[in-house]
Order: structure tokens, then C-alpha cells, then sequence
């Protein structure tokens, strides 16, 4: 029999999740890398993808490519505003989609 979820159990599994270390992703030089560094990424996220400037930032590579392309979209079209959003609404304004797909599938650990 299913369970509800407390507010308190979701609370701990957070802070569980945010003390695992981020994935070990061999990033590869190449347009992606040339993308990251040129559109600023690294600026907030860091050069490896995992190593933001403030907590509240997410670790970026090793995720999936489909799933930061959504988000990706989703912060440029609006959809997506958690509060910590507006300095990646106008990062991403100069993004376009084929550059949205490189940047995911070199941050997932493509090429």
C-alpha cells in the first residue's frame, strides 16, 4: 500500500540528495566546450559544469542531455522561473536551439 510523501520526508530526502557528490563526467574539448566557455556558463556553474558560484546553482554536467534541453527551453521561453532564473532568461535569449542541443549533449558527456 502507497504512502503519502510528509513535507518533512521530502525535506530530508533534499538534503540527502544535496550532499551526493556530482557525477565524475570527463568533458571533452570541442564546439560544445567552446560554446559553454563563449555564451558564460562556466561563469556560474563552473568550468567542470559541477562547481557553481553559489549553492542554489545546479551541478550541470553528467545530467541527461533531454532533460537540460527542456530546462534550457523552459528558462528561455519563461516557463521555467524558480526565483533564481532571471540571469539565465538573459543568457539564454542569445542561445539559439542547435546551440541549446550542443550544450546538453556535451554537458551530458558527449561530444
Amino acid at each position: 500500500m502507497a504512502q503519502q510523501v510528509t513535507d518533512e520526508d521530502t525535506k530530508k530526502i533534499s538534503d540527502w540528495l544535496s550532499k551526493l557528490d556530482a557525477p565524475k563526467v570527463a568533458l571533452a574539448d570541442g564546439p560544445g566546450k567552446n560554446l559553454y566557455t563563449a555564451k558564460l556558463c562556466a561563469t556560474c556553474h563552473g568550468a567542470d559544469g559541477n562547481t557553481p558560484i553559489m549553492p542554489l546553482y545546479p551541478k550541470i554536467a553528467g545530467q541527461n542531455a533531454q532533460y537540460l534541453i527542456e530546462q534550457m527551453k523552459a528558462i528561455k521561453n519563461g516557463t521555467r522561473n524558480n526565483g533564481q532564473s532571471a540571469a539565465m532568461m538573459g543568457i539564454m535569449a542569445n542561445v539559439s536551439e542547435d546551440e541549446i542541443k550542443t550544450l546538453a549533449e556535451w554537458l551530458s558527456g558527449g561530444k
